[in-house]
């Protein structure tokens, strides 16, 4: 099995690559400030839920497949950027709620965790970067390649479970004053669907 030290290095470099701007922390960040912690904390787990898939894909092989084939690549970043934009719609075209409260409330627990489920797995430049990523710590002499990969998997989603967590913490206190106000909510919806807009313009126009 991959050896202590190994593990922590991987986790030191996964929790940056959490930290650096990107379009999952950001997503996160945008549904937290619009619907509360709780809201962020869930699209976090989605996400995380995602890397599953991602994960699955590196090792069963399917993620040199989007990397090799320019027709799959480019039928599920379509995908993924359709379904952005019409969360730019939703988020457009939402209207307030008078309170922090009840704004949390606008969607279900299950509606946000499917949210971050399908902004991961819509997206094949993860399973890429995973492709060329995980291996990197991986040592065919420490046992199956497969269980080596799954752990490594594991251990990416901990640690982004730990900076997104943060951050949904973070954005959704800061986003509690904006959803006071009427006006504010407002603006802070016309915000997070530019940038859905600008996530599903920036996914449209990724190269493999």
């Amino acid at each position: 099995m991959i050896e202590s030290k190994i593990l922590l290095m991987f986790f030191t470099t996964s929790t940056l690559l959490a930290l650096s701007p990107g379009p999952d922390n950001l997503f996160v960040m945008t549904q937290a400030a619009q619907h509360g912690r709780k809201a962020g904390l869930l699209v976090t787990l989605g996400l995380c839920t995602g890397l599953l898939f991602h994960t699955a894909a590196v090792t069963l092989g399917l993620a040199a497949i989007f990397k090799a084939s320019a027709a799959a690549f480019t039928m599920l970043k379509f995908a993924g950027a359709a379904y952005l934009l019409f969360l730019a719609w939703q988020a457009f075209h939402a209207g307030t709620m008078g309170g922090p409260s009840k704004t949390a409330e606008v969607m279900s627990p299950g509606s946000l965790y499917r949210r971050g489920i399908l902004m991961n797995i819509t997206n094949p430049k993860v399973s890429i970067f995973f492709l060329a990523f995980l291996p990197q710590f991986t040592d065919p002499a420490k046992g199956a390649l497969s269980l080596q990969l799954l752990l490594l998997g594991a251990v990416f989603m901990v640690a982004t479970i730990i900076v997104f967590g943060l951050i949904s913490i973070l954005a959704g206190t800061m986003g509690e004053r904006f959803r006071e106000s009427a006006f504010a909510q407002k603006v802070l919806n016309r915000a997070a669907a530019g940038i859905f807009a600008g996530l599903a313009l920036k996914l449209a126009l990724a190269q493999r």
